[in-house]
């Protein structure tokens, strides 16, 4: 590894996160729901002003004010402790912002312009993507990998590291090859790190254990795929139904989109269906994902520039497909490694069942 030549992001010190997908995660559902509720309390309340006498105190200014506590803990602080918080303060200040965004794009400064929903979304959805481009175009070098452990470390030699902290240092530390420069010496560090269980809460880290752990066992129940099927299903036409009574025909372009969207989320259901019903279950859950992913990326976009936010429903059910998806992929993917994890243990002379002697065939 000494002598293979970086790529110019690493030399330029860009070392990606592997939790940046989590992080990502938590900063795009802190700002939708923020998004959702802040629009639920202000249509409850009957879109009250703060302020009086000429003056408006709009809620984009203590969004941007979160964004800035965000920014202050990243800037101001090492180690992993701090970003999921950082993530989720920082996805609720977005959200206060992005909710304006009618006030910005108009003369009139009109809050309530029709397709802030779909330009809201759709803020979203490129964050998302432009995200996964930057950080999938190539897969995690080892050392990226190593300098992921190394963060765990920081925050061990000054404050020590926990039983949770460790566990997570070493399961990290178990995926770098041993050619890899400075690995040995990062062990050391490791285990030169005091024990100490006093640690910054994490709920948000707690929070999405314990939902990825729920997903798992919703995707392995034995119905799970019929429900799958199903409710995949009914949500096409459920969009469509809801599209074509709100936009007033199919000759609103909205309509057309959500039509379009449906009719290819539809088509991967069946095939994914086929898939099940074959005995694929790998390629029907890529399938099923699919539709899902064509639904989010698409055909929600056309639904919230139809119904205004009515289509947050639809938003959240897609999200909940989405995660027991992957869930139930990553489960396959776990036990096809470990599998082969056993291939590769198993001995040379084990590899054939051993086969008894015979006698010769009687010819008499």
């Amino acid at each position: 590894m000494t002598g293979t030549r970086s790529s110019y992001l690493m030399r330029a010190g860009l070392v990606r996160n592997v939790r940046s997908g989590e992080h990502l995660t938590t900063f795009v559902v802190s700002g939708v729901a923020t998004v959702l509720i802040t629009r639920l309390i202000l249509s409850l309340s009957g879109y009250p002003q703060i302020g009086g006498k000429g003056l408006h105190i709009a809620h984009v200014l203590p969004g941007g004010l979160l964004m800035l506590i965000a920014i202050s803990l990243l800037l101001g602080y090492v180690g992993p402790v701090v970003r999921p918080a950082a993530a989720t303060v920082g996805g609720i200040g977005f959200g206060l912002f992005i909710d304006e965004v009618g006030k910005f794009v108009t003369s009139d400064n009109n809050y309530f312009y029709k397709p802030t929903a779909a330009i809201v979304y759709l803020v979203f959805v490129l964050i998302v993507l432009g995200f996964r481009f930057l950080t999938t175009r190539r897969p995690i070098d080892p050392r990226e990998e190593l300098a992921n452990v190394i963060d765990h470390a920081v925050e061990g030699v000054a404050g020590g590291l926990s039983r949770r902290r460790r566990a997570e240092a070493s399961q990290l530390l178990g995926v770098v090859g041993e050619d890899v420069q400075g690995r040995r010496e990062t062990e050391s560090l490791l285990a030169a790190c005091p024990d100490d269980e006093v640690e910054l809460a994490a709920p948000v880290d707690a929070g999405w254990q314990a939902l990825h752990r729920g997903f798992e066992r919703l995707a392995t129940h034995p119905k799970a795929p019929r429900v799958a099927v199903a409710v995949l299903a009914v949500q096409v036409v459920a969009e469509l139904v809801i599209a074509i009574v709100v936009g007033q025909g199919l000759n609103h372009l909205p309509v057309l989109g959500v039509t379009v969207g449906s009719v290819l989320s539809a088509t991967f259901t069946v095939r994914g269906a086929l898939a099940l019903r074959r005995g694929n279950r790998a390629r029907a859950v890529r399938l099923f994902e699919l539709a899902v992913l064509v639904s989010l990326l698409m055909t929600q976009v056309f639904q919230f520039a139809a119904t205004q936010f009515a289509a947050a429903f639809g938003m959240l059910l897609d999200l909940v497909m989405l995660g027991l998806l992957r869930a139930e992929r990553d489960r396959m993917r776990r036990v096809v490694e470990e599998a082969k994890a056993r291939t590769r243990q198993l001995p040379f002379d084990q590899d054939l069942p051993s086969v008894p002697p015979q006698d010769p065939p009687d010819r008499g």
